[in-house]
């Protein structure tokens, strides 16, 4: 039994779902202030304007990326942008061309956030100075630093235990995003923007994990590019709120079952032996079983209903119900990222629910 220190996962991630203005709107009902605000179109897709927009405090709310393409960070990005984040949200801005990305009018949106520390620290853990904001209580932390182009080149996370899995881009770049999952290994990437599969090089993560202070990276351009800067989403296990973790799929309407300790609240992965796109579900647009609301985190693409059922989230796990290689193909190797709705057993020893 997974008992858990977090008996509310909402106070550290929650998702909100949302109807554009046109204009500038103050999204609320998170029920905290977020540092880290993932958003993308739900009702419309397919073209650079309802692409993903990740922002986060430490880089400022204005500045962007997007988990679909290499772009490098836009400050008051065109399609839209967040102003601020608020107490209790964020509110959304016009980039001048247009707004769709964050708020276009008749238009639905999905917003997920995470909670890490509400300010920033200088850390010199490792041998490149980063600046963290970091919530060891939830295992996340954001760390933005400037790379040197050093193979073994170290980069204090501020979580006090190895991460578990690592969100990485070069902010002044173009190119890929990459991901460190302990499933893979840190000889292996992946990265977020594309179908690939895992891939080897010790231009990654130098072939060597994170420690509880810091992680290792090598020369590839995509994590440490001389004088480029880079931000990293770093994510640390925790019983009942987050798992890390990989599954077999076995091509079955009867699929696997990941177990994770909770109910989930949201799962996004990856088809990691072979090409695949991404595949992102949660339990606020899902409100019941089975899930069919699939997104893209490599794709522009609106949510895509077409198959009446993918998986189930049930109170200690997942269970996939689709015959298909994006999620549960025959002998296929998958990784995942799953955050909590519910424990399945609470700091009391209280079981959680199904849904």
């Amino acid at each position: 039994m997974a008992y858990t220190d977090i008996d509310k996962p909402s106070d550290y991630f929650n998702t909100v779902l949302y109807s554009g203005t046109d204009s500038a709107q103050s999204v609320t009902g998170v029920g905290f202030q977020p540092d880290w605000t993932w958003i993308k179109c739900r009702s419309h897709g397919g073209s650079a304007s309802f692409e993903h927009v990740l922002t986060d405090a430490v880089r400022g709310a204005n500045k962007t990326l997007t988990s679909d393409s290499t772009e490098a960070e836009a400050t008051n990005n065109a399609t839209g942008y967040l102003n601020i984040f608020d107490s209790d949200g964020f509110t959304t801005a016009s980039g001048g061309t247009s707004i769709d990305a964050v708020g276009g009018i008749g238009r639905t949106y999905v917003a997920w956030n995470w909670l890490a520390s509400n300010s920033t620290a200088s850390n010199t853990d490792g041998s490149i100075t980063s600046t963290v904001s970091a919530n060891t209580t939830s295992g996340f932390s954001i760390v933005s630093y400037t790379g040197n182009g050093t193979s073994g080149a170290t980069v204090g996370h501020g979580l006090g235990v190895a991460p578990s899995m690592i969100i990485e881009k070069g902010r002044s770049v173009t190119d890929d995003w990459l991901i460190y999952h302990k499933s893979l290994g840190a000889t292996y990437g992946l990265a977020l923007n594309n179908t690939t599969a895992a891939a080897a090089s010790t231009g990654y993560w130098n072939d060597t994990a994170p420690t509880p202070s810091l992680f290792t990276i090598g020369n590839n351009g995509k994590v440490n590019t001389n004088g480029g800067t880079h931000i990293a989403y770093c994510f640390a296990e925790k019983p009942g709120y987050s798992k890390f973790g990989s599954y077999t799929g076995n091509g079955s309407t009867d699929g696997t079952f990941v177990y994770t300790g909770f109910k989930p609240a949201f799962v996004i992965g990856k088809r990691s032996s072979a090409v695949e796109d991404w595949f992102l579900f949660d339990s606020t647009r899902d409100t019941y079983n089975v899930n069919n609301k699939l997104l893209y985190p490599n794709g522009t693409n609106a949510e895509y209903t077409g198959v009446s059922a993918r998986n189930d989230f049930l109170s200690n796990g997942f269970k996939m119900r689709i015959i298909d290689n994006k999620e549960n193909g025959s002998g296929s190797t998958y990784i995942y990222m799953a955050f909590a709705e519910n424990p399945f057993v609470t700091s009391t020893g209280i079981a959680g629910t199904a849904r």
